[in-house]
């Protein structure tokens, strides 16, 4: 029985274009239902060069990779990312290592190149450098376009890669009803018994390394490498294990093996040529030498990975994108479709009269009517005094008042409190939010923040950011919102969690998370939700679980200096309280929960006291209500 298949396959592509053989081979080797593929895009940025200044160009790869989906075999999961990182070979090592990889996958153009120590790498510089550092497997195509596989090849010449290459020519051949020669070249004028020998080996090679029958043809020849030749062009696909041990003379410039590399330049059909990662061991000194300055530019590479700072651009050129990438909705639908996810909008409202009928009138029309991108929609209202309510019901949606939603757990003010309810009101996979006190909403708010979960399984949490004018006097003036997060905010994330810093607008109402997350969190009661939510979503999940998405423009409700002001006071109680927990230690002897604020006129001069202190709801995961609602599947 042969050993199983790749379960992560990673596909490097540096052109959409001509991924297509790429993609469908790496589908036809992979393990059946529990495996997936990554299309990988690399965006370089040059030394000196912050890392956040590949931000434009990832959204830009990450459009291109978007082509490659309809490549993979029906059925066969696939997942387009893009990386940011110095040197090409240092992205794609870290990303297979971050994926777990088993497999690798290039693609190769045919043309040889130099690597950065100077030495010729006869399938690319890149190529070479991975080989030396991977953490799995790899696979180098030279592609000939084969359209329908009928016959599959492999030279077996023994050893670790010869039976790499027999487990993926059989999968292949066995993917396509193809069948399956494996071929053994032995010198003219041999004996009969030792031909016998040879046929013998070669068969039980065949039964060891294959799970489907194989042609096993014997050729006597006295130039191997015309030999393979002659039948290569008979095959569609060829598989090749690397040479085990390079000759003397051949270590310097044949990655492969020069054996494997002259077929696979010469042939007239598609060529995979494969290495085990197990037989990569054995090199001289002189190689040794020779990739000592890729050695010391991968451990650079991972001291600077771990500096926050870098972490940091690096995380904002990666996780930054753009509604315009998820605009197409029908695609939206397909992938979540294909994962199986049911979909929640939940809008908070508290006297929202003005806006809310627009809002939940587009969203039904346009992602539920036409197309079926959201399972349900839900008001959460926070006991409205005007016809918020009633206008919303009237439009379409499903109404509650989070007073009325646990009862017996009792109720507080605040939108974070109503989150926390519509977690409990609401059963899709993947719950979005979006603020109702917005005069241009567009459907953008909701796949903007929707669309990065549906295609990148990585990310747990995303929020949205947007230019804010505001109103005054009546009129719209650019750049004068978001003071909360400017003046407080910003400056407290950067001084405690620093790992936070590339977010634009943290205190956005515009975000989207995976319910196995959400569920596990605490909720701030008041205005200190979304800043709780960071926090504790990044331990959880990391900063590579967090992702924001550029909403463009967003106009609505300002409040006035001192709403402003009461905010402020419970996001620092709050970051407080995340910075004591963290630290395990009492920071402050007493955190105060009253807020004065002057109050002056006709005479009089005084303080007013208010208690404003955000509390905390537990992880929905802990109510039993919800947990019998989940059973029950309700």
């Amino acid at each position: 029985m042969t050993l199983p298949l790749p379960a992560r396959i990673v596909i490097p592509v540096a052109n959409p274009a001509t991924a297509e053989e790429l993609v469908r081979l790496g589908g036809d080797l992979l393990e059946p239902r529990t495996g997936e593929l990554t299309a990988l895009g690399i965006v370089e940025v040059p030394e000196g060069m912050a890392l956040s200044e590949g931000a434009t160009r990832a959204r830009h790869a990450r459009r291109l990779l978007q082509r490659v989906l309809d490549f993979a075999p029906e059925g066969t999961p696939i997942h387009p990312i893009v990386r940011i990182g110095r040197h090409a070979a240092e992205g794609i090592t870290e990303a297979a290592g971050e994926l777990d990889a088993d497999l690798i996958v290039f693609g190769w153009g045919g043309k040889a190149s130099s690597t950065r120590d100077g030495l010729t790498a006869p399938f690319s510089s890149t190529i070479d450098e991975v080989m030396h550092e991977a953490p799995c497997d790899i696979a180098v195509v030279k592609q000939r376009g084969a359209q329908q596989i009928r016959r599959v090849m492999v030279p077996v010449r023994g050893g670790p890669h010869a039976e790499l290459a027999m487990r993926f020519a059989g999968a292949i051949a066995a993917r396509h009803g193809a069948e399956l020669i494996a071929l053994h070249v032995v010198p003219p004028g041999i004996t009969i018994a030792v031909r016998a020998q040879a046929e013998k080996a070669l068969a039980a090679f065949v039964r060891t390394h294959a799970d489907v029958p194989a042609e096993m043809v014997v050729r006597e020849a006295a130039n191997v490498r015309n030999a393979i030749l002659r039948e290569a062009d008979r095959a569609d696909i060829v598989v090749m294990g690397a040479a085990a041990a390079p000759t003397s003379g051949e270590a310097s410039s044949h990655l492969f093996g020069a054996m494997p590399e002259a077929i696979a330049t010469r042939s007239k059909s598609t060529v995979i040529v494969v290495k085990t990662r197990e037989a990569i061991g054995r090199q001289t000194f002189e190689q040794l030498a020779a990739h000592a300055e890729t050695l010391a530019a991968a451990d650079r590479a991972a001291e600077e990975a771990r500096a926050v700072p870098t972490r940091v651009e690096r995380w904002f050129g990666e996780s930054n994108f753009h509604h315009s990438e998820f605009g197409d909705l029908r695609r939206l639908v397909q992938l979540k479709e294909k994962q199986g996810l049911t979909i929640s909008l939940v809008l908070p409202t508290l006297n929202e009269e003005e806006t809310i009928g627009p809002i939940v009138r587009r969203a039904i029309r346009e992602m539920v009517g036409r197309v079926p991108l959201l399972d349900e929609i839900l008001v959460i209202d926070s006991a409205s005094t005007d016809r918020t309510r009633e206008i919303a019901e009237a439009e379409g949606a499903r109404v509650v008042q989070h007073p009325d939603v646990l009862a017996r757990y009792g109720s507080f003010r605040g939108k974070g409190e109503a989150l926390w309810k519509s977690l409990y009101e609401t059963t899709g996979d993947i719950v979005v939010w979006a603020d109702t006190d917005v005069r241009n909403w567009h459907p953008r708010m909701v796949y903007g923040t929707l669309g990065p979960l549906l295609h990148e399984p990585r990310l747990q949490y995303v929020k949205g950011y947007y230019q804010r004018p505001i109103v005054e006097d009546g009129i719209l003036r650019e750049g004068g919102g978001g003071r909360v997060t400017e003046l407080v905010a910003r400056p407290l994330i950067n001084l405690f969690y620093p790992e936070l810093s590339g977010f634009i607008q943290p205190l956005a109402g515009e975000y989207a998370g995976r319910r196995s997350i959400l569920e596990q969190l605490s909720f701030f009661t008041g205005y200190a939700v979304e800043i709780g939510h960071l926090i504790d979503v990044a331990e959880r999940a990391g900063l590579e679980g967090l992702g924001q998405v550029d909403l463009e423009r967003r106009v609505h409700r300002n409040q006035e200096l001192e709403g402003l002001s009461r905010m402020s006071f419970v996001i620092l109680q709050a970051v407080m309280k995340r910075l004591e927990e963290r630290r395990k230690a009492r920071l402050f002897a007493e955190l105060g929960s009253t807020m004065k604020l002057p109050r002056s006129g006709r005479g009089r001069l005084s303080l007013e006291v208010i208690e404003l202190a955000d509390l905390e709801r537990p992880p929905m995961i802990r109510i039993p209500e919800y947990l019998e609602r989940r059973r029950g599947g309700t």
